[in-house]
């Protein structure tokens, strides 16, 4: 028999408890509540936690491999007893569970007033006999979806995810649950489970981790974000009519990840993210990327989304206090605010800056007065000076590079990938050492801005006593605490997050940075399609896009890459001291238009139209990126191959008050529509509205 233990209204969201009585397992399950006399059917209760400890029985009916979820310890975990405590109108609604063999699982769900998603965090503590090893934790675990269709609802649910690679990141993937073959057995003797993730140090390499799942025929969509450095999963899962979706640590089988813990320790997975709405994948995406807007910690200077001059597009990667005076005459007086030193800085005569990281000493022959003397030029026209480091690596021209006593092993052999090493960022040397070189060097030469870049991984993981995953978890630890030390080092410094792009565009990263860079797609047409995607994984206020202008792009295609940046944080690079009057004319109306719309790239909801893109690197059609808040809407428009001459986009009881935009197009409302008239292939536009 199934009782509810707790159902509890949160903002348009109700969290629901069910308890099996035959088998003491507590289920979570989420809905709307507008929805919550719309259900059709009842499944088996799966459990709020799933743990799999070395010894345990596998759950067996082919699920070996696939997964490690329903074994002996997630099945003894039984019910004991609920707390909910209230505050201010914030929620923490705290479930104990505990086994026979004293193994305990403490599952905190949070929601704080106002807010649109739930937090939970999962907490395992060992209180048995002995040492136990985990070999599998879940982060979270929802259950019984959807209950608003007969049946397995076939046809009815879709899967989406963003799959991401270099200079390709958030592309969206939506599948049926049939085409994952995800269908109920014929005799339900067997489940079926579709496990995805990201192993190594590049958490968002291949996918994000994130994941929802739309009832399209009801127009209810659940989903989940999750903060995690290291290798992470994910599953959707499906035994019965319903579908379960948990995630957490790669376990065992899929990241080579097991744990000790010892009798009277606590050890808590990754904390996630959950939302449920009525509408679709930008209805909830908007719900779960709001949890990074809480949680950022950033100097005041970010408030107004300032512009960043970034000359790595212009110098590639062989800056010099002689060309860096040059470009800041360039663009003085231009509303530029950071001018960023990219790689290079550092390299050793005659090596390449990707091999001469490490050392980080200041080329005598770029800067031969020392790189002090470039950071105060640089705040001379009124700039934050930005350096770039990549100081959890060090390259193979570096002396660095032999200093194999303090860098990551794996099978006692140094962890090498092609020109690359890793420091052991839990060795006291190396934390020592950085201090110096990264810490000390900022506060030395004046830098407030650093971009950290990473450009490899360390794979499965490394050496250590219980896991090569949990070697590769403990480091990426010792990373995040490093980025929080910098912050406490350096007052008001402003962090960009890279890793050969976008590959560390996850919560933990965002939350630690003011900005990211969103790619390495530096002057690419589908940086717009690019910007766009990941309106869905992290917030458009952190998302910085490169505008790289060459001295023979026309004044269409410069007005293309400018309006890309309204996605986002602008980031200009490239010929910048060789333009002609006219493009700098469609470059500063940019830099205007851009700050006329911060306020709603800084707080909005996101809703992408136009055509599906099928082809990045060959994009057809158009995209229709409008962004709105309470008073201001942004909407950005490109067009690519065969654009259709006309584009209309709805935006409600809204009117224009500014564009920006390239040639003879007119933009203007007409019942309920934003219509562009006269539109060309590979154009880029930016047009506000006020209600």
């Amino acid at each position: 028999m199934q009782k509810d233990i707790l159902e509890k209204q949160v903002g348009d969201m109700l969290i629901c408890y069910k308890l099996d009585g035959e088998t003491g397992l507590i289920g979570l399950f989420i809905e709307p509540m507008n929805r919550h006399e719309h259900k059709k059917r009842r499944v088996k209760i799966r459990s709020l936690a799933e743990v799999k400890i070395v010894g345990d029985n596998y759950s067996g009916g082919y699920f070996g491999g696939t997964s490690m979820k329903y074994s002996n310890t997630t099945n003894s975990m039984k019910f004991t007893k609920q707390e909910v405590r209230e505050s201010d109108g914030d929620t923490v609604i705290t479930t104990y569970l505990k086994s026979s063999r004293g193994i305990e699982v403490r599952h905190k769900t949070v929601h704080r007033n106002g807010c649109e998603y739930l937090t939970v965090h999962t907490e395992l503590i060992n209180n048995s006999v002995r040492d136990i090893q985990v070999e599998m934790l879940s982060s979270f675990a929802m259950y019984n979806i959807s209950p608003y269709l007969s049946g397995a609802g076939e046809n009815k649910m879709t899967l989406h995810r963003l799959r991401s690679k270099w200079s390709q990141e958030g592309r969206l993937i939506s599948e049926n649950l049939e085409d994952l073959q995800l269908e109920e057995c014929w005799c339900y003797a067997n489940s079926n489970s579709i496990r995805f993730g990201q192993v190594g140090s590049m958490p968002v390499k291949g996918y994000f981790p994130f994941m929802a799942l739309e009832d399209t025929e009801n127009s209810v969509t659940w989903g989940v974000q999750m903060g995690c450095p290291s290798s992470w999963q994910m599953e959707a899962t499906r035994a019965d009519d319903g579908v379960c979706l948990s995630g957490g640590l790669a376990d065992r089988e899929f990241g080579h990840w097991v744990k000790t813990v010892k009798r009277g320790e606590t050890f808590a997975a990754p904390e996630a993210v959950l939302s449920v709405c009525e509408g679709g994948i930008d209805d909830i995406s908007a719900r779960l990327v709001s949890a990074q807007e809480d949680r950022l910690d950033i100097p005041d200077s970010e408030e107004t989304l300032p512009v960043i001059f970034n000359e790595y597009c212009t110098t590639w990667g062989n800056p010099s206090c002689e060309n860096i005076e040059k470009i800041l005459e360039a663009i003085k007086d231009k509303g530029i605010d950071y001018f960023v030193i990219d790689c290079g800085w550092f390299k050793r005569d005659r090596a390449r800056w990707d091999t001469s990281m490490g050392d980080y000493i200041p080329s005598k022959t770029l800067f031969p007065n020392g790189i002090k003397e470039t950071a105060d030029l640089i705040h001379s026209y009124d700039m934050r000076a930005g350096i770039w480091f990549e100081f959890e690596n060090v390259g193979s021209a570096s002396e660095a590079y032999s200093n194999t006593d303090h860098l990551l092993k794996r099978d006692g052999i140094t962890l090498t990938t092609q020109s690359r090493r890793f420091w052991d960022m839990n060795d006291e040397w190396v934390q020592k050492y950085l201090d110096e070189r990264v810490i000390g060097f900022l506060k030395n030469n004046g830098f407030n801005y650093i971009k950290v870049d990473y450009n490899d991984t360390i794979g499965i993981g490394c050496d250590n006593s219980d896991s090569l995953g949990e070697g590769l978890r403990q480091n990426m630890l010792a990373t995040t605490d490093y980025f929080k030390k910098i912050r406490r080092e350096v007052p008001d410094i402003v962090i960009e997050n890279c890793a050969s792009g976008g590959n560390r565009l996850e919560p933990c990263f965002m939350s630690l940075s003011s900005m990211a860079s969103f790619s390495d797609a530096h002057e690419c047409i589908e940086i717009p399609i690019i910007a766009a995607n990941l309106h869905r994984a992290i917030l458009p206020r952190q998302s910085q896009i490169w505008c790289v202008i060459r001295q023979n792009d026309s004044v269409q295609r410069i007005a293309y890459s400018v309006a890309a940046t309204f996605l986002g944080r602008m980031c200009l690079s490239g010929d910048v001291t060789e333009l002609t009057a006219e493009q700098w004319d469609a470059i500063d109306s940019g830099i205007a238009f851009y700050k006329k719309a911060v306020p709603v790239i800084r707080q909005g909801k996101t809703r992408r139209f136009g055509t599906k893109i099928k082809s990045e690197r060959h994009p057809e059609g158009y995209q229709a990126i409008l962004r709105a808040n309470s008073e201001y809407a942004l909407c950005v428009i490109h067009t690519f191959e065969n654009a259709p001459d006309k584009i209309k986009v709805p935006v409600g009881s809204r009117a224009v008050t500014d564009t920006y935009s390239y040639g003879s197009v007119t933009a203007r409302t007409e019942d309920g529509m934003l219509v562009l008239d006269g539109c060309e292939d590979f154009c880029g536009y930016g047009i506000l509205m006020k209600i």
